[in-house]
């Protein structure tokens, strides 16, 4: 699967997060499963690095349905639409305005949720039980509340359901296109200058081999190169060019939530040595 992650800055600083899904879940063992998803297919990481969140946990039973039959890609897809972008408790969920809402997920912020498929109904039911479906017209409330986990009160809540929620075309979803276009994600975000010199230096093929295991690129934009304490590019080396944009990635995909929680200085595409390395500006 192409792991790819880029930032834009001209400071790079970082902050504390309150939380941490891996290890909250972690003193469950009967949601291991679920948790070792969250980490293979990165979404451990989407989670740490917002607020205001609620994740649907699946008990490991419940797990097999999607993970004895799909790939890494489509489970990765199904995960995603269990991590709500909002707040609920198991007080909240029964206090629903009109017994029904819909909340966004993190399947939605993918860019292959196409209308609501990317939402979730929410549903109060007679007798208590509280309905989890796709925000699909007319799709089955299939899967239910069964108990509260753990909640960080307004940043995070797990909850585990009784069984996946599956939107409509989510299971036959197409694998991610490994030919991910570097230059032109860069050059879209306002990176032209960055761009330009990985390809005149050759390290895009460098970044282009290394994504295939992951890839996370701090990207200076074209405004940052104006800055006045820039040196002149053109008076730099060749090997001195390829040094500069190796140093600009890091051979992992990792999001702002993974950085945050890191101390020690991180390697990159350039490390040979302390100096090679990113250190946190704290």
């Amino acid at each position: 699967m192409t792991a790819l992650h880029f930032f834009l800055f001209t400071l790079f600083t970082v902050s504390v997060h309150a939380h941490n899904i891996t290890e909250i879940l972690n003193q469950f063992p009967e949601y291991s499963v679920f948790n070792s998803y969250l980490s293979q297919t990165k979404l451990a990481d989407e989670i740490n690095s917002r607020e205001t969140i609620t994740v649907l946990a699946l008990p490991n039973g419940a797990m097999s349905a999607v993970v004895d039959k799909h790939p890494l890609s489509v489970i990765k897809n199904v995960l995603s639409l269990h991590v709500l972008l909002d707040y609920f408790d198991g007080t909240k969920l029964h206090k629903i305005s009109d017994g029904t809402t819909t909340s966004t997920t993190l399947y939605q912020t993918t860019g292959n949720a196409h209308g609501n498929v990317g939402s979730v109904n929410i549903t109060d039911l007679k007798g208590g039980k509280v309905g989890f479906g796709s925000a699909i017209p007319n799709s089955p409330l299939a899967s239910t509340y069964t108990k509260s986990v753990k909640q960080i009160q307004y940043n995070i809540s797990v909850l585990e359901v009784s069984a996946p929620i599956i939107a409509p075309g989510i299971l036959t979803a197409p694998a991610p296109s490994g030919d991910f276009n570097i230059t032109g994600a860069l050059e879209k975000a306002g990176c032209k200058t960055f761009a330009s010199l990985l390809v005149r230096s050759g390290v895009l093929k460098t970044y282009q081999t290394a994504i295939e295991k992951g890839l996370t690129i701090f990207a200076p934009n074209d405004e940052a190169f104006k800055g006045a304490k820039v040196p002149d590019l053109s008076e730099l080396s060749s090997a001195d060019v390829v040094s500069l944009l190796q140093y600009h990635a890091i051979p992992s995909y990792t999001p702002i939530g993974t950085l945050k929680t890191k101390k020690d200085p991180i390697s990159t595409l350039a490390t040979n040595g302390a100096s090679k390395s990113w250190k946190k500006k704290r």
